[in-house]
């Protein structure tokens, strides 16, 4: 890592607060675009950061990777039977990532370039986007596709009610019980 993104990383690392790590990101334009209402939990700046752009609304969780470019072009001129025949002129891929408005990306997730992530996606946890991810989608996997519809998961998720308030670390002794008790039952089925 050199200079300025160094710098801004070491930074970053300093700012405890996700939504002050955001505001940072936004301030210093570390991004092509960045939409309204982000929250972006890596402390990371990301090779090629003006590659990538990001809608409103997106959230992104810990350790997503954004991956602007690949690097196999230093093994390719470094191959001895290429470099025998001359070669050894091979030049660094680089690309965009877009993410459209209303997304979350799981923990974990590595984004490929030259893709794009459209509107009203959710991305679970530890999946490779290697290729374009249409609107109004959930997609995981590796490599992800589409699992379901942004429609399909509301609704899931509307049926679900929650008493655990968001951002409150800690549970009752009451929650808790409950809990185990809905997971050990579900193995039970």
């Amino acid at each position: 890592m050199h200079g300025e993104r160094m710098w801004r990383t070491l930074r970053l690392f300093t700012i405890l607060s996700a939504v002050k790590r955001t505001q940072y990101y936004k301030d210093k334009k570390i991004f092509h675009s960045m939409g309204e209402n982000c929250l972006i939990m890596d402390r990371i700046v990301p090779l090629y950061a003006r590659l990538i752009s990001l809608g409103n609304n997106v959230q992104i969780a810990s350790n997503v990777h954004f991956n602007t470019h690949d690097i196999t072009h230093v093994m390719l001129n470094n191959r001895e039977s290429i470099l025998a025949r001359g070669g050894g002129k091979f030049c660094e891929r680089v690309g965009c990532i877009e993410i459209g408005d209303n997304v979350f990306i799981g923990a974990g997730t590595s984004i490929n370039y030259d893709v794009k992530i459209g509107s009203n996606v959710i991305i679970g946890a530890c999946s490779l986007i290697t290729k374009d991810i249409p609107d109004n989608c959930v997609a995981a996997g590796v490599p992800a596709r589409v699992i379901e519809s942004f429609d399909e998961y509301l609704e899931k998720r509307m049926k679900c009610s929650d008493d655990i308030v968001s951002g409150n670390e800690a549970i009752s002794q009451e929650t808790e019980t409950r809990y185990w008790r809905k997971f050990e039952y579900g193995r039970r089925k």
